[in-house]
């Protein structure tokens, strides 16, 4: 059976649909859950995939979160020193990218809802995103972004208005993944139990915002699903990945 390891930083955010994608393609899912003093084991070479989900802590909160140090060692040797498959999202896409070289700066203007990602002409030729559309809707909660991506073996596969780096990949097994595909029909509602998240979004969109992401995420919702499943039949199908 093949394992994957998750490290997850808040009980709020979790895999979502990728939970059941991974199970019903017979991977063994190891949580690392943080916020439960979990710690992250020393045999990374057992694992065939590495995931880093999201959270409303920022990468560089060290002494808060001293874990956030040791979760990039680990996904640096993961990713560069043995070359495993490693997908980063919202946060876990941050990391990725410090790991890298790159540098986590403010977002000059905050992303939260659903947003048009778009496609370079890169991201339409990459062997995991290139039969998505080349435009498409996904689902954004951050206000911090990955800048500064020098490194020779990374490209650019998609960009928003406000949000030059979307999404990157490392050589051809990381993938480092700002934006939200993996939502449920509860992860808005889940989210907002946290309260950092719940006063960006009123802040951002005023009283009625969570109605206002509840009649959106109706809009959108299937096709956000149907695209993660994608994403995860490309990665999975191509054994130089997973």
């Amino acid at each position: 059976m093949k394992k994957a390891l998750v490290f997850q930083h808040i009980e709020v955010e979790d895999l979502g649909t990728l939970e059941n994608i991974l199970v019903k393609n017979a991977f063994q899912i190891d949580y690392i859950k943080f916020f439960c003093n979990d710690t992250i084991p020393d045999n990374l070479e057992s694992y065939s995939l590495m995931l880093s989900l999201g959270g409303p802590m920022d990468t560089w909160m060290v002494k808060k979160y001293p874990w956030l140090i040791k979760q990039k060692i680990a996904i640096e040797k993961f990713v560069i020193e043995m070359e495993r498959p490693f997908i980063g999202l919202c946060l876990g896409c941050q990391l990725l990218g410090e790991v890298l070289g790159g540098k986590v700066i403010q977002s000059q203007i905050q992303e939260i809802g659903f947003c048009d990602v778009k496609l370079s002409t890169d991201g339409k030729k990459d062997k995991v995103f290139h039969n998505f559309p080349k435009t498409f809707k996904a689902f954004q909660w951050h206000s911090y972004e990955i800048s500064g991506l020098k490194n020779q073996n990374i490209k650019i596969l998609a960009y928003t208005s406000t949000t030059p780096i979307q999404l990157f990949k490392y050589k051809n097994h990381a993938y480092g993944i700002q934006f939200h595909l993996e939502i449920k029909s509860d992860t808005i509602s889940n989210w907002l139990t946290n309260k950092i998240y719940k006063d960006s979004l009123i802040d951002k969109f005023g009283d009625n915002a969570i109605k206002y992401l509840e009649k959106e995420q109706k809009l959108y919702l299937d096709n956000i699903n149907l695209l993660c499943s994608k994403l995860f039949k490309n990665i999975n199908i191509d054994n130089s990945l997973v």
